[in-house]
């Protein structure tokens, strides 16, 4: 007897089972839509596969032999884990259970995608969501090789046509210079930004696109970056720093209106600011899980955007 060289097919354990339960060949047909001769044939090839007695035939019917019993116990559960398969791909073709890995910028871990993840969550709470920070020099790489399904947060000019990315704004809001509350700046009249380099700042690192612009707001302005200064990714780390010290740092509006620890500065930096959304690789199908979140992020996005008060984003 083998179980495994690949006579045993699945009609063979429904046909076990629907016996066990009701008694008789006849009964058992007629609950999987077989005809008798069907079943009855089907029943001898289990028998000769098993090369046991399965049943005993009895005047009202059939009867499960020790053998028939012990190999019904195992059909049960191989129909039961057949079901839930079922069930588990079934989950995974409409989005509610699989996985989802996000690559996060800062300037979309700390309203956006929080945000849009909680709603997923109480939607689908069988899905998984990775939240995996970095640079873009960092995120775009492993969303290309496969390893992200999408990348949230600040977006640039549109990809190159070789780049394979592809991208879409959701909102756009302002960078503000942003010190703890009761800081020594907030009581300066007519606070310039050559007035915060007296300060230790906080910066972004070189690899993102803020950093570049802040950049050229110095040299537009005849500054140089402060050299006594943090260069840092972390949205923890520096809110830390910006809460126990006297440093300056750049923050987006949003994070600002939600912190009453912070506050922003009166400086205007017209020249700098960030447009948020999506980046995907640009050929690949998007997943269920995928396609949920975005549809989260997309709602998300639009009650940010009433909130800032600004139109629509394009793209």
């Amino acid at each position: 007897m083998d179980l495994l060289d690949g006579r045993l097919k699945f009609r063979h354990l429904t046909l076990l089972v629907a016996i066990v339960d009701h008694g008789s060949v006849v009964r058992a047909a007629e609950s999987l839509h077989l005809t008798q001769p069907a079943a009855t044939r089907t029943l001898r090839e289990l028998e000769g596969i098993a090369d046991l007695p399965l049943f005993v035939r009895e005047p009202r019917g059939m009867r499960a032999t020790l053998y028939g019993e012990a190999l019904t116990e195992h059909a049960r559960a191989v129909l039961a884990e057949m079901r839930r398969a079922e069930e588990r791909l079934t989950a995974l073709r409409q989005g509610r259970e699989g996985t989802v890995t996000v690559g996060a910028l800062l300037a979309g871990t700390n309203v956006l995608l929080p945000r849009a993840v909680a709603q997923l969550k109480r939607d689908r709470p069988g899905l998984t969501v990775v939240v995996r920070e970095g640079t873009p020099d960092v995120l775009h790489p492993a969303l290309l090789s496969g390893e992200l399904d999408v990348v949230v947060g600040r977006v640039g000019p549109a990809p190159r046509e070789g780049d394979g990315l592809r991208q879409r704004r959701l909102y756009r809001e302002r960078i503000r210079l942003a010190v703890r509350a009761g800081h020594p700046l907030l009581e300066t009249a007519d606070v310039a930004l050559t007035d915060t380099l007296g300060f230790p700042w906080i910066l972004p690192v070189e690899q993102t696109a803020l950093r570049q612009e802040l950049g050229a707001l110095f040299v537009d302005r005849g500054l140089t970056l402060p050299s006594d200064r943090v260069e840092c990714t972390s949205f923890l780390t520096m809110r830390a720093l910006l809460v126990q010290t006297d440093m300056v740092a750049l923050l987006p509006e949003l994070v600002l209106r939600a912190d009453e620890h912070l506050a922003a500065l009166p400086v205007e930096l017209p020249s700098v600011g960030r447009t948020v959304g999506t980046t995907e690789a640009a050929h690949r199908t998007r997943t269920p899980a995928l396609q949920a979140l975005l549809h989260h992020l997309d709602h998300e996005a639009a009650l940010l955007r009433e909130t800032l008060h600004g139109p629509p984003a394009e793209g």
